[in-house]
């Protein structure tokens, strides 16, 4: 096992779990797994093999290494295995890693977590819905759904990027798994936009809120 002698992490292993997310995250190819499986469709080694112009076997390896880190599940559908996306897993790799950065700067609290926009009220509804970095549901009044989606957009896009879908889920998933609620959320609440595909964030001085 690892093992790190710093003050800043606050222990002394490094969290294996999350090392094995992060070590299946960083080869190009199964990034591009995860960003087709993004899409919410499972797909079949033929069916990544085609699109990514690999080898099955190449699809294969990249398959078992993301299913190693719990980033993919199966299902057998004859005569194929399908694969999809493990959405909450990546929510929690984000959690994971939100937690990891405030652990190395002691002076950081929960009074420090809302943007400098929010006003009191906002940073209490910023508070009462994100929990370790992410998070925990998507507001039913519609007042407060625009204080989330606004921090959401703030913190997940750039502006004048263009994003194809697959990458807007693939970010909106390391904060809730239903990146489909939320992607349709800001581009009708008018803090994005959605051209042939393509999601861009709006003028901030054109945001509700």
């Amino acid at each position: 096992m690892t093992v790190v002698k710093s003050e800043a992490y606050g222990c002394s292993a490094v969290n294996e779990d999350l090392l094995t997310s992060m070590k299946a995250l960083s080869d190009a190819s199964r990034l591009r797994i995860v960003g087709l499986l993004a899409g919410g469709r499972a797909m079949s080694v033929a069916d990544l093999a085609e699109n990514l112009r690999l080898t099955p076997g190449t699809v294969v390896h990249h398959l078992k290494r993301l299913s190693e880190a719990r980033l993919v599940e199966s299902r057998p559908r004859a005569p194929y295995v399908d694969y999809s996306l493990r959405l909450e897993r990546l929510a929690q790799i984000g959690a994971q890693l939100h937690t990891l950065s405030r652990s190395q700067d002691p002076v950081i609290d929960g009074s420090m977590d809302a943007p400098e926009w929010a006003s009191p009220d906002q940073a209490r509804v910023l508070r009462s819905f994100m929990k370790e970095g992410r998070l925990t549901g998507i507001p039913a009044q519609h007042g407060k759904r625009l204080v989330v989606l606004r921090h959401v957009a703030e913190m997940t896009f750039e502006p004048g990027v263009e994003y194809p879908e697959k990458e807007v889920n693939q970010r909106l998933a390391l904060l809730h798994p239903d990146t489909a609620s939320f992607r349709r959320y800001l581009v009708d609440e008018g803090f994005m936009s959605r051209e042939r595909g393509l999601y861009t964030l709006l003028p901030r001085r054109n945001w509700p809120l």
